[in-house]
């Protein structure tokens, strides 16, 4: 394989993690998934971000926020479902706290690097993670829902979410104890798994809680993340792979509760 071929494949395979934390960070899967694309083109013009990064992964997260960057890190679209509480919420965060939490739980990079895609010192990319989660877990607090077939990690995300302050409304373990479960209390977020105890889908049940309520706050929490990346079809906004840790919880949670995502997702 020649350089130019093996750097094409690990661009390539990095691809949906970028769109996992464009996403992420936009609150919309389209509009992610537009950065993401637009930094794939411009690499085709340019490579040299990436090269010269300490690895094509960190270039190529370097690359988008030198997209987002020029953009003018909009934190607020028409297209993205933003809410104007959303809107006011983000406006009073500090500068690059957001995408420096992001992008050193949900995408596990090192604060050096975290540092080098922002192009911020160390000490400055270490104190943003720091205000970032007392800035995002401190600003919106509502009820989650839990969907999860196994009792451990239920009571794990339970306990998790329980302490951010949260209330939760309650555990289902099935797409029609989820349902139900809506009904009784319509929740603000849900923390769904993909594959539920009778073979039912996470996602099918979260499309029949969005159909029969509404607007509602979705993360997914699934093994096989990159099936839900691909950007061919409508996917999850927030996307959390297993094993999670606790700071990728608090994370994902805090983020979503900015945003709302109610378009239909796809088995």
């Amino acid at each position: 394989m020649s350089k130019s071929d093996d750097f094409t494949a690990q661009v390539g395979a990095e691809v949906p993690f970028l769109r996992r934390y464009g996403r992420a960070l936009t609150g919309a899967q389209s509009t992610g998934d537009a950065y993401a694309a637009a930094t794939l083109e411009a690499l085709l013009t340019e490579r040299s971000i990436a090269e010269n990064a300490s690895s094509v992964r960190v270039g190529l997260f370097k690359a988008f926020h030198v997209m987002w960057k020029s953009s003018g890190a909009p934190v607020a679209d028409e297209e993205t479902g933003m809410h104007a509480q959303a809107q006011k919420h983000l406006a009073k965060l500090t500068k690059n706290t957001r995408e420096a939490l992001l992008l050193s739980t949900i995408e596990e990079f090192t604060i050096p690097e975290v540092a080098e895609i922002l192009q911020v010192p160390e000490s400055e990319a270490e104190q943003l993670v720091s205000v970032a989660r007392a800035e995002m877990e401190d600003s919106i607090s509502g009820r989650v829902m839990i969907i999860e077939d196994e009792a451990i990690i239920a009571m794990d995300l339970e306990t998790v979410v329980a302490e951010m302050g949260h209330k939760i409304t309650g555990i289902a373990r099935t797409r029609d104890e989820a349902t139900k479960l809506a009904s009784a209390e319509r929740p603000d977020l849900i923390l769904s798994d993909i594959q539920l105890a009778d073979d039912s889908s996470g996602i099918d049940a979260v499309n029949d809680i969005l159909k029969e309520h509404g607007e509602t706050s979705i993360i997914f929490i699934t093994a096989f993340p990159e099936r839900l990346l691909t950007g061919d079809r409508p996917e999850p906004a927030f996307l959390i792979s297993k094993p999670y840790s606790e700071a990728q919880i608090k994370s994902a949670v805090s983020q979503a509760m900015f945003f709302r995502s109610t378009e239909p997702l796809l088995a």
